[in-house]
């Protein structure tokens, strides 16, 4: 005997019935435009927390070992908290100014700054005019590579006396030091570069009938970018390790006499504080250079 299926087992659901849902069911674009967003801002809130996290907790492990190994002793490097206790005012202040040599870190590393950037602003001009020389020229190169290689691996102390004696005064010798230090990796990445310039640029410079001041600025210049700025980036590292180096012996306003003169009144602790401030700005003036060297590759690029 045979049962009649149920009503609810009677039927299969048909596709078209499948696709009809209720309209709430879809996200608003409102919705879905709040979700993205949201979504970004986690997406760069991680990245942010990716980059500044490892080195904020390798920074705070480091200073706890200092403290750990230093601890209360008064001789030797002073620990973190020592240094607070007695650089507190130069940490918290470091905009004073009270007339002469007594000012805040600040104005020091300011007027180291603005040597830096007269002689580094020499050195790239001529660097870069001399590696194109260079990287060129086969006799140029034949002639004066060795000479520069030589010329490189003097320390930028030993130029001082040369410097003092060529300029009499201190302003000038400062800044030939950091000439005569940064020039050379300048020089080389850029002679290297114009080197590795592709034989088909060429060609297309030979076709084209460009003329040298045109091959320049839209074949040379744009290939040998990457070379450049890789040999600025030294340059700008070189220079401020020059001048700081120059300023404990040259005396008056500037960060490397700051830490030779606190070196000579015995305060240990503003002299750790002084170099925590060399560091950064080494490290922010390195992320310039690198910033300028990718928007100028961007735009040769595009053009």
């Amino acid at each position: 005997m045979t049962f009649p299926k149920p009503s609810f087992l009677a039927a299969e659901p048909l596709a078209a019935d499948l696709d009809e849902t209720p309209a709430a069911a879809s996200p608003s674009p409102v919705l879905a435009a709040r979700a993205e967003r949201l979504s970004a801002l986690g997406r760069g809130a991680g990245a942010m927390a990716a980059a500044v996290l490892p080195p904020a907790l390798t920074l705070l492990a480091l200073l706890a070992l200092w403290q750990a190994a230093a601890g209360d002793s008064y001789t030797g490097v002073p620990s973190p908290l020592r240094i607070w206790a007695e650089s507190k005012d130069l940490i918290t202040d470091p905009f004073f100014d009270r007339g002469g040599v007594d000012k805040g870190l600040f104005w020091h590393v300011l007027t180291s700054l603005s040597r830096v950037g007269v002689g580094f602003s020499l050195s790239a001009i001529c660097g870069v005019l001399l590696g194109v020389l260079i990287g060129a020229n086969r006799w140029a190169h034949r002639g004066l590579d060795p000479i520069f290689q030589v010329l490189r691996t003097v320390p930028p102390l030993a130029w001082l006396p040369i410097s003092l004696a060529a300029f009499q005064q201190a302003q000038p010798s400062a800044l030939f030091v950091i000439f005569i230090t940064s020039i050379w990796p300048i020089i080389i990445n850029t002679a290297v570069g114009v080197r590795n310039i592709p034989d088909d640029y060429r060609n297309v410079a030979r076709v084209l009938r460009l003329s040298p001041v045109e091959y320049f600025f839209k074949i040379l210049l744009p290939a040998t970018t990457p070379y450049i700025f890789t040999g600025l980036r030294i340059g700008i590292g070189m220079s401020w390790l020059a001048i700081v180096a120059s300023e404990m012996l040259l005396g008056g306003v500037g960060v490397g006499f700051f830490i030779w003169d606190q070196y000579n009144s015995g305060r240990i602790a503003d002299i750790v504080v002084a170099l925590a401030w060399v560091g950064l700005t080494g490290f922010i003036l390195d992320r310039i250079v690198a910033l300028a060297g990718r928007i100028v590759s961007r735009g040769s690029a595009l053009s």
